[in-house]
């Protein structure tokens, strides 16, 4: 007996075909397409606009594949990190993260991560596999429900910021940004979805030509390329002057500004020389940079900047004309912070 596929991996088009070769009427795969994506049900049955002759042929036909909360733990300053697990009984890690205004959901891509970047827990673990579309918008649908739960308001913005590397996953990560921004999904705005990059320069080029409305943010660390071969091996492979290339092009293509991300390590990228050289290396575009105090991982010997080099780095940089943030990590105490999620709620 074959094994039944799952649903969720059919386009509307998809959809219309299953129904033309059922003699369905076709109005029906567009009903079908919000229940499985605006309504979110885990059952055929509970499709009652269908009539059950086609609620029971969906069932013989197909499978709905969900994730679900495995666990979940709270910090002291009401970040929340979920531990889900696929259909397949695998775990990743999302993260809720509250602010005065806005919840922010920070999404995986993947489980595990095969970049290595020396300084992040994640990059400790091997990659198990690629999540599929609906594994990424099943995080948005079901934190969304617990950001109702637990902050009264719905998810603001998403950040694919967490496992893995979400350029290395292009399809299904567009396919799930489509979902979610379709009025049959959750008809989220593009401009509220940022998706973060080691720097996969084909990837970002791609982009371009594919004009996303999304926001990019590159994690970069450092514009030297010896430095950045040591924090990020990627960059052995892609150097700086061909991510240079690639985000001019999505730039040109977009009219997108590009968001850097620098963590600050003491000793390491933390001098005026290191940000002389991102001040040079950010020119390229119109962009801002968020700079990030470093979360200590076990067993990985970096050490946050003090406050006196942050704050010079800072002074450069604005001396300069260029938009810079200092981000203040949430979720330390769980290790649901930047760099931190290594599947420890198991």
């Amino acid at each position: 007996m074959n094994e039944k596929s799952d649903i969720q991996n059919l386009s509307l088009e998809d959809l219309k075909k299953f129904c033309f070769e059922n003699e369905i009427k076709e109005f029906r795969a567009k009903q079908i397409f919000e229940w499985i994506w605006n309504k979110r049900v885990d059952s055929f049955k509970k499709m009652t606009s269908l009539s059950i002759n086609i609620r029971d042929l969906l069932n013989d036909s197909f499978v709905i594949n969900k994730i679900t909360i495995h666990k979940k733990q709270k910090s002291k300053d009401k970040t929340i990190k979920y531990s889900l697990k696929t259909h397949d009984s695998l775990l990743l890690e999302a993260v809720l993260i509250p602010s005065k205004k806005r919840v922010t959901v920070c999404l995986s891509s993947q489980i595990g991560c095969s970049l290595s970047c020396n300084f992040c827990a994640t990059g400790m673990l091997k990659l198990e596999r690629n999540l599929n579309a609906s594994e990424m918008y099943d995080q948005v649908y079901i934190l969304n429900q617990e950001s109702i739960k637990y902050f009264g308001k719905k998810i603001s913005n998403i950040v694919f910021m967490g496992m893995g590397e979400p350029l290395l996953n292009y399809n299904e990560l567009l396919k799930s940004i489509n979902l979610l921004t379709s009025n049959q999904g959750l008809g989220i705005s593009a401009r509220r979805i940022t998706v973060s990059t080691a720097g996969i320069a084909k990837m970002i080029k791609k982009l371009g030509d594919d004009k996303v409305r999304f926001n990019l943010a590159v994690s970069l660390h450092n514009a030297e390329n010896n430095k950045r071969n040591l924090l990020m091996p990627i960059n052995e492979k892609i150097p700086l002057s061909q991510l240079k290339d690639a985000i001019i092009h999505f730039y040109n293509k977009t009219g997108t500004r590009v968001t850097y991300e620098y963590i600050l390590f003491k000793n390491i990228n933390d001098s005026i020389s290191d940000a002389k050289k991102l001040a040079h290396f950010t020119k390229i575009t119109p962009c801002k940079i968020n700079l990030i105090e470093y979360n200590k991982v076990e067993d990985i010997n970096y050490t946050n900047s003090s406050k006196e080099s942050t704050l010079d780095f800072i002074n450069y940089l604005e001396n300069k004309n260029l938009i810079v943030n200092l981000r203040k990590s949430k979720g330390k105490d769980i290790d649901a912070a930047c760099g931190q999620l290594i599947n420890r709620l198991k």
